[in-house]
């Protein structure tokens, strides 16, 4: 039994094979639940005992020499089809790359930073994890001020100055303090309110605000400013100004677009009335100016924000702002054709 054991191992040392089916069955043969090894393992039983130590070290000779061959082949074939595959056949098509898809939120971002550059805006950016000064003390919004709960805020739990920005307009402030008049700029970014998540809200979003400071800049300034964006964003230029409240601008007014109604979806998103609201502005406080540094005698400006997820919402007919978030593929790839 040894002898034939003996046997074994020279034929596995001598095997050798570039076909992966042979390397395949010579594996089986030897090392395989029917294979060889097995039987000669169940044979160890009625090997004479004078000869079982012999016996087992041949037998873990002949299942090491199996294994290392059967390994060696299938790197040696592994390494020979990389080969074959950089330098073969290069008449043969090449494998298809899959082309990405931009984000739609991103796609309505630089729509909105395109529209605005065109009339002297430039791009202005700032942190997410902000101080409770720019956040909400330089823009009106002192201490214990009950316009604070209009926001609902998250605060970092080890320090109650700092929390994620509950809007971009933190991001004006930090540009006022770094720069001088005239200014004219947007501040396109994601903002976090402690929401209910749902269909219509989420809470993270997108914010752009923009801000214009220079001498005599008037509420006219801002109207138009306004006009032209919905013109060039939506193709309409019908808006109207309702008089509003926000701390940090005075006076303040939301902005409506007069969508339409021209059909059943229009109806529906405009509940009837054919306006939309799509944001809110107004001329700068003059406290603000003046916790920047900034001579709110001297200088004026206007201030707006509009939500670019609601807008993309708007453009693309997007029944949920939670698939804007949800990485879907299937949802994504529908926009590989979009600039």
């Amino acid at each position: 039994m040894i002898e034939i054991l003996k046997q074994h191992i020279a034929q596995v040392e001598q095997f050798s094979s570039t076909s992966r089916d042979e390397i395949e069955n010579f594996r089986i043969k030897y090392l395989g639940k029917k294979g060889l090894l097995n039987e000669f393992f169940a044979a160890f039983k009625s090997v004479p005992n004078e000869q079982k130590k012999e016996y087992g070290q041949v037998i873990n000779q002949l299942k090491t020499t199996a294994t290392e061959k059967v390994n060696d082949l299938k790197v040696a074939l592994e390494s020979t089809t990389i080969s074959e595959g950089k330098y073969g056949d290069l008449t043969k098509p090449g494998d298809p790359i899959s082309l990405g898809a931009r984000h739609p939120i991103s796609i309505v971002k630089n729509q909105i930073i395109d529209i605005f550059s065109r009339i002297g805006f430039n791009v202005s950016e700032g942190p997410e994890i902000e101080d409770d000064w720019h956040n909400f003390t330089a823009l009106n919004l002192p201490e214990y001020h009950p316009a604070r709960d209009m926001q609902d805020t998250f605060f970092v739990q080890t320090n109650p100055d700092i929390l994620l920005r509950t809007h971009t307009s933190s991001v004006q402030i930090r540009y006022m303090e770094e720069n001088t008049p005239p200014i004219r700029t947007i501040s396109p970014g994601r903002v976090y309110r402690n929401e209910a998540i749902s269909a219509r809200s989420h809470c993270f979003f997108h914010q752009v605000e923009g801000l214009y400071v220079d001498k005599d800049v008037s509420f006219a300034d801002l109207k138009q400013t306004l006009q032209y964006f919905t013109s060039e964003m939506f193709g309409k230029s019908k808006i109207r100004l309702r008089p509003s409240y926000f701390p940090f601008t005075e006076p303040s007014a939301e902005v409506d677009v007069y969508w339409g109604l021209e059909n059943e979806i229009d109806r529906r998103i405009t509940k009837g009335t054919g306006w939309l609201e799509i944001g809110g502005c107004g001329m700068v406080d003059p406290n603000v100016l003046s916790n920047c540094k900034i001579d709110p005698d001297q200088y004026s400006g206007f201030a707006f924000g509009v939500g670019i997820d609601r807008i993309t919402m708007l453009l693309y007919q997007i029944p949920d702002i939670r698939l804007l978030s949800e990485n879907d593929v299937r949802f994504l790839e529908q926009f590989k054709s979009a600039l």
